[in-house]
């Protein structure tokens, strides 16, 4: 077993567009230049949401970590807020990996990114885009908006598009944005409303957490065309698929046929479902076999 390490945990920001990210950065004491790994969370969640348990348990084992907020949510800049964009996120991902590069306390030439639900998508596109890293996480990953946009059915993804009109509208005539909830009940308009996302994302939230469920609906449509499973093919370093067996959200079927195009991949299988993955026993089996696997993978 990995030695135990203490860390300290420090508020901090980094640019990316015209605004700033908001993060926390995590470094293991008594380590000179440690590696690092970057964490982004899924569908319009920030940091506070369980990000920082699984970046405490790595850098125990001597890892660095970087927990961010994408901009347009929590604390971090944008505006108007709780815009969803996939291109702006992507972009916070390449200035997180920047920002880390240029640092003196860690070792910028030994980066992961680990993402999970929607930002583990994200994490295998920026792995395809960035063959410098060392290794990548992709926690119950969302690889297929089509696919996703079919386990939720068609009826259901067909009721959003009223608000998508709308909100569209209100983006031609410079208005607030229209919101939808990013997680409903079932049966109600939401961009996810299976019976485990509501009472999911609530369970992750603290007492004092930036988290809105609601998003502007126009993202709606770039979600369903949103394919970055099909990059794994393309990431030539090792990555760790977390996958589980009865997700809601991210069918397993899909997200195993693109794992297994990864050259170098690595799959583990979880019985827990899509929003279960962060609390109790299933986050312990979890950041576990990650931490092993970064740790081989990143080095000593």
């Amino acid at each position: 077993m990995s030695p135990v390490h203490s860390f300290t945990r420090r508020e901090v920001s980094f640019t990316s567009g015209s605004e700033h990210c908001a993060a926390w950065l995590y470094l293991p004491t008594g380590v000179e230049s440690p590696p690092v790994v970057i964490l982004g969370h899924g569908l319009g969640a920030t940091r506070e949401m369980r990000l920082d348990a699984f970046a405490e348990r790595f850098a125990q084992t001597g890892i660095a970590a970087v927990a961010f907020t994408y901009r347009h949510f929590g604390d971090s800049g944008g505006e108007p807020s709780q815009l969803l964009s996939i291109k702006r996120q992507l972009a916070d991902w390449d200035a997180a990996i920047a920002w880390v590069k240029n640092r003196t306390d860690v070792d910028g030439t030994r980066i992961a990114v680990w993402g999970t639900s929607f930002g583990g998508g994200h994490a295998i596109r920026v792995a395809s885009r960035h063959p410098e890293l060392k290794a990548a996480v992709a926690q119950c990953p969302f690889t297929d908006g089509l696919a996703s946009s079919l386990a939720l059915g068609p009826r259901a993804s067909l009721r959003i598009l009223p608000a998508v009109a709308r909100d569209l509208v209100a983006l031609i005539r410079h208005r607030a944005p229209v919101m939808v909830p990013l997680a409903g009940p079932p049966g109600s308009v939401a961009l996810m409303n299976a019976p485990d996302a509501l009472p999911g994302y609530q369970a992750l939230l603290p007492e004092h957490a930036t988290f809105r469920n609601e998003v502007a609906a126009r993202v709606a449509p770039t979600i369903m065309g949103y394919r970055p499973g099909r990059d794994a093919k393309k990431i030539g370093f090792p990555i760790l698929f977390c996958i589980s067996d009865t997700d809601s959200v991210t069918p397993p079927e899909q997200s195993l046929k693109y794992a297994r195009t990864a050259p170098r991949g690595e799959i583990k299988r979880y019985d827990p479902g899509h929003f279960a993955f962060y609390l109790g026993e299933p986050f312990e089996q979890l950041v576990e076999d990650q931490a092993e696997f970064l740790t081989r993978t990143l080095g000593p």
